[in-house]
């Protein structure tokens, strides 16, 4: 094996995931600005989730953030934990149960959520974001971009100022990479942004091309409103598959 090159890869990962961090730590300072002004009447309103209350939304983020710090803590000390004690059932029910909350401890439970995940992330190496994780099975680096799509579409989902319009151009990038297996069945599926060069195609079979800003596509894919037009040719959008 060729040391050189194995460094080489190592330490563009590494680069890789430094500005992940950058772009999360970001993430959370803007988050916390926008929950300053939080009151009781908006905790409760209804958020882009259909079902769910920006209480509901604040709630999650606060518990995946946790579950995610813990993934890359545990990792750390070489040890594997599941992502949330219980599974999914206990994930749910704690975000039923944070719905109830009042505005400040929403507050609460989301800004220690954001202090967790800094304290976690920020302490990885450069070497150990290859570290196993039980989240998929996969690596640390993998967690820390989950909590990335996690903070950046959930922040939007909450509707507190901050849309999918407002998404960085590497975030976009990253969101389209990672939901490629939305694309349907028996389609080529060509996604055009009209503001910029990227350019995204998925899959085999009937070419279908859509077209609009990188902020829209990623919306759409991502199962969100985008906020401008998309021109779909030669159908009408397809239905997208479940989420990866």
């Amino acid at each position: 094996m060729d040391e050189t090159n194995t460094n080489t890869d190592a330490g563009t990962a590494a680069d890789g995931a430094a500005r992940v961090v950058a772009a999360v730590l970001a993430g959370h300072q803007r988050l916390r600005t926008l929950l300053d002004g939080l009151t009781e009447a908006a905790a409760h309103e209804p958020s882009a989730l259909p079902g769910w209350s920006r209480a509901h939304v604040l709630a999650h983020i606060g518990g995946v953030g946790s579950a995610l710090a813990r993934q890359a803590r545990f990792a750390m000390r070489g040890e594997l934990v599941e992502v949330y004690d219980g599974g999914r059932p206990t994930r749910d029910a704690a975000i039923e149960a944070g719905a109830k909350r009042s505005a400040d401890e929403l507050r609460h439970t989301v800004t220690e959520a954001l202090t967790e995940a800094e304290g976690a992330f920020t302490a990885v190496g450069p070497r150990d974001w290859e570290r196993p994780v039980r989240y998929r099975d996969g690596q640390v680096r993998g967690v820390l971009l989950c909590w990335w799509r996690e903070l950046e579409i959930h922040t939007a989902d909450a509707l507190l100022g901050y849309g999918p319009g407002d998404w960085l151009r590497d975030f976009c990038a990253h969101a389209l990479d990672f939901l490629a297996p939305r694309a349907p069945l028996e389609t080529r599926l060509t996604l055009e942004a009209t503001d910029g060069p990227e350019r995204r195609a998925y899959g085999s079979g009937e070419p279908l091309t859509v077209r609009g800003r990188l902020t829209d596509l990623t919306a759409w894919l991502a199962g969100r409103a985008p906020t401008g037009p998309l021109d779909s040719d030669p159908a009408p959008l397809p239905d997208l598959r479940p989420w990866p």
